[in-house]
């Protein structure tokens, strides 16, 4: 059992029967009455989000997720195709629970396949992956010093917002979890 003081960014719960992830959360202190924690999270089964408030002291029930090292195989439209790595057993993912990770997926990539009652809910990929940029505006002499961005294009099919001076062919490190540009790479 988790605390309310437990809660942060990441945690998985379980509450009505579903699995849920803590998308935010913010702790709130009135000048009156009792402290709360309000949070969002997403219910890992059917994708919806809710805001909800938990007075201090209120205790949540952990959800026993089962995680599975696996390599991304390949992607079908509606579900994502993984292999186990222990037992090379074909893990399904459905494009649901990805959400805006699926689009930092590459070939061969190792990620955790997280498992809740012999279903596979969402994906953790790793924190950075490198991708090289495969269309990109070019930079305007001059702008670089006011700290300017633009699109670029990724090898994955993500846009990521970069720096002026990048340009194609780039490798870069990105961020999964917010999808920000790092720094670029020598490949």
């Amino acid at each position: 059992m988790y605390e309310t003081s437990d809660i942060r960014k990441g945690l998985k719960i379980k509450m009505d029967g579903y699995p849920w992830l803590i998308v935010s959360f913010e702790f709130v202190k009135p000048g009156k009455g009792t402290a709360f924690t309000r949070v969002r999270m997403k219910n890992l089964k059917t994708g919806s989000v809710l805001e909800r408030t938990f007075k201090t002291g209120e205790r949540l029930e952990e959800a026993n997720f089962e995680e599975r090292k696996a390599t991304f195989m390949y992607g079908d439209g509606d579900a994502f195709h993984f292999m186990d790595i222990q037992n090379y057993e074909q893990i399904t993912v459905q494009a649901t629970a990805m959400g805006e990770q699926a689009k930092f997926l590459t070939e061969n990539m190792e990620v955790a396949v997280l498992i809740y009652e012999d279903e596979p809910m969402s994906v953790d990929l790793p924190t950075f992956i490198t991708a090289q940029v495969t269309y990109s505006e070019p930079g305007k002499k001059g702008d670089t010093a006011t700290g300017a961005t633009k699109v670029a294009t990724l090898s994955t099919g993500a846009t990521v917002n970069v720096p002026l001076f990048i340009n194609e062919g780039d490798w870069l490190k990105i961020d999964t979890r917010d999808g920000q540009y790092v720094e670029r790479v020598k490949k």
